[in-house]
Parts: structure tokens; C-alpha cells; sequence
């Protein structure tokens, strides 16, 4: 029987062609499997991830950390400020003096817009009347804080997302994964960083110049290390826990900022992959969009995450305020905290500091999480599991 024939009398050749076999593998030639892509977009772990590279998220973290802080500190100085019950008592004071009713009796527009006003008049008052090294003021422990704290979280969530997505869920990223070693995280810094933060509140409500305000109270603490050394002292080893529990509520931020900032990437991620599909060179404008977008992304994520967890922030750092004369704590507790700011200056005193943090936290995540993901890619590797 003769064989079918082929369209046209064309042949099929007997042996590949030279291109064929270049694509074609031989035998017992190996072939490299490329991780094929999630449905969202995400590459899928590979098996092998190198732990070589997780030291990378600490130097990157500490980095970010070190420079967003420096960059931010002024403003922190004054959030802090306006976070203490000192603050917010001279503050009564001159209201009152001026006529203005308490800020519970106010509406919600008018004392936002006071709040505002007095914000940027204590920010400009400050250097004017202490220096504006005072301006600074605490820097240096919120460096010695800010680089392990940084360092630390960064570090453990890109190893807890790696690890947490290797073991449990089949090498693929998710917002669960997000959400798990973003809190494991939040634990862990907290627990570790707790007292140096302690130690930098209390040095910026430290009143130096207290004299000036009529106070017979002469500046308190010398330095970070006598700061330590009389809260251990005079409140013993758990004194520099204090605010620990209102640390732990806020991993609820921390959390709800990595997650979003890991969903609005993957926005701009799937965006370069269709980018890539089309075929179409990459232009300026891609590479703009995508490092304004991380930016924007860090900076958005940070902002909603404050706005809804705010509160745990000036009830944090009223719990690591200096004990009163004599050694009374006013604030014992966490829950007792809430309520005493609520009973004595309504929900406006729970976002006492308000304009300032976020004057401070926006600019800050996006600093920080820019020089991360930079130093990340100088260093080889990138935020992706």
C-alpha cells in the first residue's frame, strides 16, 4: 500500500532540522522548568528558595527605617507632643484663657480645624523657643529603635510570607499569607523593640524646659541610659513594657498596611505582565509608573491603615509617659486608658497628634518602603516569595 500523500508532494524530513534539535531536548539532557504564574499574577515559590538572600530584608528594612526616620523626626517630635496629657493640659489652658469652649463641646469641623491651627502653631513655636535642635529631639534613640525595629519586622514578614507560603500554601501567595506573617511580625517587634521605644517617648516629653512654663519640675532624665536606668529602678524590669498591650493592638495596623500594600503591587504587577505580553518595549513612563506606584502604594496603605487604628496610638504613648509626683501611674491599663481619655476629653482627645502622624507616616512608609525595595534589588533579590 503506498503511503498517504503530503500537500504540495512536500515530505516531512527524515531527521530534525538543526533548529529543531536545538529545541528539541536529546536524551539525557536535563530541561530546566520555569515556576509557572499564579491566576493572579503572582509568581508561584519555587522549592529551593535560597535562604542566603533573607538577610537582605534585615540590611533593607533597617536602611529603609534609618533614613525614613531621620528624614520624619521633627514631626514626630511634635506628634508625641500632642499625644501626652502635658500637652493636651496647656493646651486646655489657652483655650480656655482665649474663650474657646472645651473641644467635646465643639463640633467635629470646628475642632478639627482647631486642631489643625494649634498644630502648626507648636510646630513653629518650637524652635522658636527651644532651638531647633529641639527639633531632634530624641533622634538618637529613635535611630538605636527604628533601624532593629525596622529591621526586624521587615525581615521576619519576608521570611514568615516565604515560609508561611512554601509550607502551607502550596508555594503561592495570598492575602491569608499576608495577613499571618504580617501579624507574627507585629509580635515579634513589638516584643523585642518595646523598651527602646519606651525609652525615646519619654525623652521627647521630657520638658527641658519646663521653667519656662512656670514649672518648678527641672528636666528629668539625663539621657537614654538614665532614663533606663530609673524606670528599672523606680518601676522595675516590666516598666519598660509599658504601652506593650496597646503595641499588640496595633499589629492590627501594621497588618491591614501589608496587606493592602501587597494588593495594590499586584495591581501593578499584573500591570507589567500584560505590558509583557503585548510585546511592546517598556518605556520611561512604565518604569515611572511602576516606582510612583509602589510609592503611592506604601504611602495609601499607610494612610487607611492609620486612620482606622489611630486610637491605640495616643493610647500607647499616654501608658509610657513618666509616672506623676510621688510615683502614681495615671494610666494602669489598657482599657482603664481608653476610657479615662474618653471621660475627660472626648473622642477628639483619642486623635489628639492626628495632623502631624500622618503628616509624619505618610512620607515616612513611602520613604521606607522605597529605599527597601531598592536596596533589596541592589542586593539581588526582591520583596516577590
Amino acid at each position: 500500500m503506498s503511503s498517504p500523500s503530503v500537500p504540495g508532494d512536500q515530505r516531512l524530513p527524515s531527521t530534525p532540522s538543526k533548529a529543531l534539535q536545538a529545541v528539541i531536548p536529546q536524551p539525557g539532557e536535563t530541561v530546566p522548568v520555569l515556576p509557572a504564574n499564579r491566576q493572579n499574577g503572582a509568581p508561584v515559590a519555587t522549592a529551593n528558595a535560597p535562604l542566603g538572600k533573607s538577610w537582605a530584608h534585615f540590611v533593607a528594612g533597617g536602611l529603609g527605617g534609618m533614613t525614613a526616620s531621620t528624614i520624619t523626626c521633627p514631626l514626630d517630635v511634635l506628634r508625641t507632643r500632642l499625644q501626652s496629657d502635658f500637652y493636651q493640659t496647656q493646651l486646655a489652658a489657652t483655650r480656655a484663657a482665649r474663650g474657646i469652649p472645651p473641644l467635646s463641646q465643639l463640633s467635629p469641623a470646628r475642632g478639627a480645624v482647631l486642631h489643625i491651627t494649634e498644630t502648626f502653631q507648636i510646630l513653629f513655636a518650637i524652635p522658636r523657643q527651644e532651638g531647633w535642635r529641639a527639633l531632634f529631639k530624641g533622634l538618637g534613640p529613635n535611630l538605636v529603635a527604628v533601624v532593629p525595629a525596622q529591621a526586624t519586622k521587615f525581615f521576619t514578614y519576608g521570611n514568615g510570607k516565604r515560609i508561611i507560603s512554601k509550607y502551607l500554601n502550596d508555594g503561592r501567595e495570598s492575602a491569608w499569607v499576608h495577613l499571618c506573617a504580617a501579624a507574627t511580625s507585629g509580635v515579634i517587634t513589638g516584643t523585642v523593640t518595646n523598651p527602646i521605644w519606651l525609652v525615646k517617648t519619654r525623652l521627647q516629653l521630657d520638658r527641658s524646659h519646663a521653667e519656662r512654663a512656670g514649672s518648678v519640675q527641672a528636666r528629668r532624665y539625663k539621657n537614654a541610659l538614665d532614663c533606663t536606668m530609673q524606670t528599672v529602678r523606680n518601676e522595675g524590669v516590666r516598666g519598660l513594657y509599658r504601652g506593650l498591650s496597646a503595641s499588640y493592638l496595633g499589629i492590627t495596623e501594621s497588618t491591614l498596611q501589608w496587606v493592602l500594600y501587597e494588593q495594590m503591587k499586584l495591581y501593578l504587577r499584573k500591570r507589567d505582565e500584560r505590558i509583557a505580553l503585548s510585546g511592546r518595549p517598556v518605556t520611561s513612563w512604565d518604569d515611572t509608573v511602576s516606582w510612583t506606584g509602589k510609592l503611592g502604594a506604601a504611602g495609601m496603605a499607610k494612610f487607611v491603615a492609620a486612620i482606622v487604628t489611630y486610637p491605640h496610638e495616643v493610647v500607647r504613648t499616654r501608658l509610657r509617659q513618666a509616672p506623676l509626683e510621688g510615683g502614681r501611674l495615671k494610666y494602669t491599663g489598657l482599657v482603664e486608658c481608653f476610657k479615662l481619655v474618653w471621660k475627660e476629653e472626648g473622642m477628639v482627645g483619642l486623635y489628639g497628634g492626628l495632623v502631624p502622624h500622618m503628616m509624619r507616616v505618610v512620607p515616612s512608609a513611602a520613604i521606607m518602603f522605597g529605599v527597601y525595595e531598592v536596596v533589596l534589588k541592589l542586593l539581588g533579590t526582591t520583596s516577590e516569595v
